[in-house]
Formats: C-alpha cells, structure tokens, sequence
C-alpha cells in the first residue's frame, strides 16, 4: 500500500517506519530541511528502542523515503497521515493549527481521491474542522479517518507492532476495509481494530491518557498519605494490584508523571469541558495532584536541607521516564529549578536526554558515578535500568554525605540502610 506521513517528529516517524516495516511504501514528509536530510543519512531525531534498526533497514529496501515536497506525498500515495504536532496553548487547549494548515496544503495539491488520516492527538470536533478546510479548497472526492496514536514513550515500536487495539474512527464502509488492510500485519493473533465515529476516536485518546494519569496522580497522593501514618505505599499498591478489576498497571507511587502527552491531553481535555461549560472536576484534581507531587518532592529535599549553605546535589536521570530522551514537563526540571532557585548547585547524569538550554545552569557528566564527588546528597528522577542495582559502597563512599532521595522508590529502604546511607523515598517510612 502507498502511504504518506506528514510530520516526522516522535509519532510520524515511529508510525512510518512500522509501516514500511509491513511491507507498504511510505513517503515521509516535512519542513525541517536539516531533519529530512539526517534521515536520509539515517541520523534518527529522537531516542527510541528498535527505532534505528528499522528505519535504516526500510531506508535501504527502498520502502521508506523522506522528502520535504508535499506534492511528491499526496501524488503517489492515497493515505496520507497526518502527525504533526499539536502542542498545549496558553489557555490548556491543544493548538491545532499546524494540523488545520497541512489539511489545507494536501487539499491544494490533490488531483484525485484521497484518504486523510490524522494520527497527531486533536481535540474531539477536529475531524469537521478538518473536512471542512479540504472541501472548500478541492472539489476532489476524499475521506477522514481519526486514528489517534496510543504509543508509550520507550516503547513505542512494540506498541504500534503489536498494540492494545488500533482505534479507527471513520463512518465509510470501504475506508474501514482498507484500513483493515493496512493494519493487518500487526494482527496476525487477533484482531484488535476498533471502529467508531471520528469524534468518538477522537475522545476515546484524550480519555485514555487522562484515565492514566488519574491512576498516577491517585496513587502519588496516597503515597503523601501514607508518609503522614507510617504505612508503606508499596504494600497498599500490591493490595489494589491483586484485585483484578484495578490489575497492576499504572500504580506505580513516584515524583509525578510529565512527557510530552499526559499533561498536555489531561489540560486539553479539561479546556474541553469549558467549552462546553462543564467542568473536568476529576480531571482538574489530576492535574493539581500532578503539580502537588512535584512540589511536595522538592520540598523534602529542600526542607532537608533547610538552614545550610553551598548545598551540592547529584542528578541521576533527566528524562521524565527511562527509554526516552524526552525532558517535556519532566519531574526533574521541574524540582532542579526550585534547587537552583534556593542557590544549589546540580552535577547531572542522564544516559540519553539532552537538555542544551537547562545545561547552563547544571554541570552535566558523562558517568552515572561523577555526580557523587563532593556531593550532599543523590537525587533520582527517572528510573533507567542502569539505576536500578547500582554500587551502593561507592555511592556512600564518594558522597559528602551519605543520603538518598529516591524519587523512583527503586531499592528496598532496608537493604539500602545497611549500605550506609540515609534513604528518603516516596511514600515509605
């Protein structure tokens, strides 16, 4: 099948470079002359697992190409998906401009019927937005999919070769059996392909990822709550999790949630609920819950460390999670802001995330180990696979003191007593 991306930022890449994998030509386009030409040399943008390998090898079948000429996309390709970005507004609402243009510009250049697809996450409605911009600029027959994207940061090209389900919102018989078609070879188990009315598809996003952010933001709270009556998170979290209405996923006590989707959706979805005069009561309190995290973590340190001058601290993990590059509204940001403001300084460590106009302001080191010297305390954000058995003899050795804030709750509190050192985590006494 002939596909198009438009966009190859975090979800146009990964969703063409999976389709290519299945077989199809895929066109990608974009504007970014500098990004098109990399990937043409294989220098892939982003930090994502398995994401090299595959763009490489399509690149070298021939099934995956990249251009920044839009009419070379929507000539030789009947779908053309649209993943551009849609960042949050001042007001919470999602911008979707740059998906309302690029509609336009494939309107302009269409000769012939087309399928258009929109994979970037856009608030419920968009899809009449969307066809209305094309119908008043061709009189060239064509179709709306919603097919919004549920990729984990991490994860991603496992999530789109074998996904939970595969949302396509789209009223027209034929279209649902294309794009059967194209989804097919991610299927091969079981079908997994859900079909609803675009605006459904729509929603259906926005209430995924804000359903998981709750579960974060619930489980974040009551670990403040279980600080304040000595009881262990980790043992309250094992007690929902066995409950097979609740399962395991998603409770997991930490520092907060950040990235590049759950605070943008969950603020989407809440702008929503005001257009329409309602208000998002539970989705607003996730928010609020979300903040109240990241405060309350920083707060514990610099509570600690109340009083005292020439404060150090060593930074293990930038990212808001492991797997990613992506520092987005990331819990450590957030907190190492309010250490610099209180006059710390921060020696960092991050095996992939870059941060180039954050990094004037911290020392950043190239060795998980070097954030040690001379350092009051480590602090850890973001729970890479590195973190997680560490050297705790030389962490208490090389530390000015021997303390530990652990934002992840990655080791057993005991266990780490014995290695010497002070450990604060998160919802544990």
């Amino acid at each position: 099948m002939k596909v198009a991306v438009v966009g190859v930022g975090y979800v146009g890449l990964v969703a063409a470079a999976c389709f290519a994998d299945g077989g199809n030509h895929v066109i990608c386009v974009d504007n970014d002359e500098t990004k098109i030409e990399n990937l043409k040399k294989g220098i892939i943008p982003i930090y994502e697992p398995g994401l090299t390998e595959i763009v490489q090898r399509n690149t070298e079948a021939g099934r995956l190409i990249f251009t920044t000429d839009l009419k070379q996309g929507v000539d030789e390709s009947l779908l053309i998906f649209i993943g551009v970005g849609t960042p949050s507004a001042d007001d919470g609402s999602a911008d979707i401009s740059a998906v309302l243009a690029v509609a336009g510009q494939i309107a302009e250049l269409m000769t012939e019927y087309r399928i258009l697809v929109t994979k970037s996450t856009v608030p419920v409605g968009t899809h009449k937005l969307v066809s209305e911009i094309v119908a008043s600029k061709t009189e060239v027959s064509f179709d709306y999919v919603s097919n919004p994207e549920f990729l984990k940061e991490g994860s991603a090209v496992d999530d789109f070769m074998k996904p939970d389900r595969v949302i396509i919102g789209t009223t027209n018989p034929a279209v649902m059996e294309l794009m059967k078609v194209l989804y097919a070879p991610y299927m091969r188990k079981s079908s997994r392909i859900l079909f609803m009315d675009p605006a459904s598809a729509e929603m259906a996003k926005y209430a995924a990822n804000t359903m998981l952010a709750t579960r974060i933001s619930f489980m974040n709270e009551l670990s403040a709550l279980c600080e304040e009556f000595g009881a262990n998170i980790e043992s309250v979290r094992s007690g929902l999790g066995s409950d097979n209405r609740i399962g395991n996923a998603f409770l997991f006590a930490g520092v907060g949630y950040g990235g590049s989707c759950f605070p943008k959706d969950v603020r989407a979805l809440i702008h929503m609920g005001r257009q329409k005069d309602m208000r998002m009561t539970i989705a607003e309190a996730v928010q609020q819950a979300n903040f109240d995290q990241h405060e309350r973590f920083a707060q514990k340190i610099l509570g600690y460390f109340k009083g005292k001058d020439n404060i150090k601290l060593g930074v293990w993990g930038l990212a808001f999670k492991a797997r990613t590059d992506d520092t987005r509204e990331s819990p450590a940001i957030y907190c190492l802001n309010k250490f610099l403001d209180a006059g710390m300084q921060i020696t960092a460590y991050d095996p992939e995330a870059e941060c180039p106009d954050f990094d004037t302001n911290i020392t950043r080191v190239k060795n998980a180990y070097d954030v040690l010297d001379d350092a009051d305390a480590l602090v850890i954000f973001t729970d890479w696979q590195e973190f997680r058995t560490p050297d705790f003899e030389q962490i208490a050795k090389r530390l000015k003191s021997p303390t530990l804030f652990d934002g992840r709750n990655l080791y057993s509190p005991s266990f780490v007593k014995k290695q010497g050192l002070e450990y604060h985590s998160i919802g544990r006494s």
